[in-house]
């Protein structure tokens, strides 16, 4: 069968046939993929930017971990009645060997291995994954929203980790994927929300057929000005990894206000600490959800369907998958699919 690889430490991708997948551990399944997204950690790998070296003991290695898909097949220890299930899948997968696993405290895992990263994932057309870490779909749910799960439960962490309450006024800065879906959830959450972007007319475009009126584009407005307009801020949410946007936008968020970094940047930021500190202000990280945030993220898709098919901009086959690693590359795309069945 054919899948996009990571075959060696540099920049690229490779279409190649591999071996259909082999389910030897106890209580895993495989998996028949419906659809895959194309994530912002799929083009960092695609780039050989820092961070992913780990990735080099594993190559060749299928990337791809936000998809939905239909189990195909059970390994010992599963029941066979969860064939045919429709189902999306945690990507993190834990080790059950060390002493935080062993304790019973998975969350703290030391070896946990990414399917796409440390294992093979889904740009391909089967995949084997623990069927601890599967979701069971709702028979409503359509599967390529059902393939938004993923990065949706960033989202939702995110909103959780900045506190986000009604009546508040928020600030998010970046419009791709996961920007969008903060929106979405904050919204959700009664808060005003402002997104900021930079020659993002596209995707702020996308937003505005959402219904969201405060929409920045820096390229055409005064970044201060604006910011000046509609803060201070009870929260700002950073998913564009500039690290200089950081520092920059500080001065906006209220006092005790809570700023969450959920893009991965490429160098570190600078920030002004003394300020942060007489402003009792806080600084958090956010990334992966809890299982229970997986559900609660399922069932928000289910009932917001229509919504959420407005933030899939593209989808393309596997084989000119590289077309759709261009668009998720622009400030055009919204959310790439990668169809598959």
């Amino acid at each position: 069968m054919l899948a996009l690889q990571k075959v060696r430490p540099a920049e690229g991708l490779e279409l190649r046939e591999v071996e259909y997948p082999q389910s030897e551990s106890e209580g895993e399944v495989i998996i028949k993929v419906h659809a895959t997204g194309i994530c912002g950690t799929d083009i960092h790998i695609a780039e050989w930017t820092p961070g992913y070296e780990s990735m080099e003991s594993v190559m060749p290695v299928t990337i791809g971990h936000e998809f939905s898909g239909t189990v195909e097949s059970v390994g010992a220890g599963v029941s066979p009645a969860f064939i045919g299930s429709r189902v999306t899948v945690r990507p993190s997968t834990t080790c059950g060997r060390c002493p935080a696993c062993l304790a019973g405290d998975e969350d703290n895992c030391t070896g946990r291995k990414g399917i796409g990263i440390g294992r093979n994932g889904a740009f391909t057309q089967y995949v084997c994954a623990p069927f601890g870490n599967c979701h069971v779909l709702p028979g409503s749910l359509d599967m390529d929203i059902a393939a938004l799960t993923e990065p949706m439960t960033v989202c939702a962490e995110a909103v959780a980790t900045a506190n986000v309450k009604e009546g508040q006024t928020i600030l998010v800065i970046g419009p791709g994927f996961i920007g969008q879906g903060i929106a979405v959830l904050a919204r959700a959450r009664g808060a005003k929300v402002l997104v900021l972007g930079r020659d993002d007319g596209s995707r702020l475009g996308i937003l505005a057929k959402l219904g969201f009126e405060l929409l920045v584009d820096t390229a055409e407005q005064v970044f201060d000005d604006a910011l000046n307009l509609h803060g201070p801020f009870d929260a700002i949410i950073e998913a564009a990894g500039a690290p200089n946007l950081v520092d920059a936008t500080l001065p906006f968020l209220k006092k005790r206000g809570i700023f969450t970094v959920v893009g991965i940047h490429p160098r570190p930021a600078e920030i002004d600490l003394t300020r942060l500190v007489r402003m009792h202000q806080q600084i958090r990280g956010s990334y992966r959800a809890a299982p229970a945030v997986w559900d609660e993220t399922i069932a928000f898709l289910d009932a917001n369907q229509a919504l959420m098919r407005q933030l899939i901009s593209h989808r393309y086959r596997l084989e000119n998958a590289m077309a759709g690693f261009e668009a998720s590359r622009s400030r055009i795309a919204s959310k790439v699919l990668i169809e598959l069945s």
